[in-house]
């Protein structure tokens, strides 16, 4: 047994302790994505159905998504269920890691992380949904009407449960924007100053991350890019209201650092 008034035995004592509440904190969130997977797996054939709806309602008469593959009808159900599994939980495991690491910041820190952590959990549920009712109908129509003459479309059910999974995550951190643009004015990486002057090169930028990550038209890639570029504004607001005190006190710090280095 370590004795208690060696620094070295304190120190293996508090390891192990936050080894055991890793631990629990990681059994809880595997339980609670458990849970949420049994009604998900129950339901994963309809679940499918309602992911499918939109690229069935734009092919033509008579075709339909097909299965590859003899167990595709039933993995790649079972996939999406353990997929929208994780989904439905992911407040509770955000918060397990948050419950994990917040006795070790300050109170203006905790103050900051807890609206910015319940953001980016809303934030990524519209990003998802936005996809889902409003860009998928768009992008799915594009594709349908642009099909050569004479083919057939008849899309394999487990690609495209890939095309829409991809994005799904990527408008979902898409939208994750606003939170990341405070988070870069909260850690002084980036100055709100330089956000706001740049602004022609994060288009930019934002427009070639959406040609990567959406299919190679112009729909999908605008109906990425401008949300995400409304966002950036709104991060840009965001930042200067949440971090107003912090913001103006290193604006001082680096006038006083101008005028000494300016008296020297």
């Amino acid at each position: 047994m370590s004795d208690p008034g060696d620094p070295g035995g304190l120190a293996e004592g508090t390891l192990i302790s936050h080894l055991l509440e890793l631990r629990d904190r990681l059994l809880k969130a595997m339980l609670a994505v458990g849970i949420c997977f049994v009604p998900c797996a129950y339901y994963m054939n309809k679940i499918f159905s309602f992911v499918a709806e939109p690229l069935i309602r734009k092919l033509p008469a008579g075709a339909t998504i097909i299965a590859t593959s003899v167990v595709a009808p039933f993995t790649v159900p079972f996939k999406l269920a353990l997929l929208l599994a994780l989904g439905l939980a992911m407040p509770w495991v955000l918060y397990q890691a948050w419950a994990f690491v917040a006795p070790g910041l300050y109170k203006h820190e905790k103050k900051l992380a807890v609206p910015l952590l319940i953001s980016s959990i809303v934030l990524f549920y519209l990003g998802t949904a936005f996809a889902y009712y409003a860009v998928f109908p768009v992008m799915l129509s594009f594709f349908v009407a642009t099909t050569p003459h004479g083919v057939q479309m008849m899309t394999d059910m487990g690609s495209y449960l890939d095309f829409v999974m991809v994005l799904l995550l990527a408008f979902g951190f898409a939208f994750e924007v606003p939170v990341a643009t405070v988070l870069l004015v909260w850690t002084g990486f980036v100055k709100i100053k330089t956000l706001k002057k740049n602004r022609g090169f994060v288009l930019l930028g934002i427009f070639i991350f959406a040609a990567f990550v959406t299919p190679p038209d112009a729909v999908s890639q605008s109906a990425m890019a401008v949300p995400m570029y409304l966002l950036y504004e709104i991060g840009i607001i965001m930042a200067g209201l949440l971090l107003k005190e912090k913001i103006a006190a290193r604006d001082k710090e680096e006038a006083e650092q101008a005028q000494r280095e300016a008296g020297v």
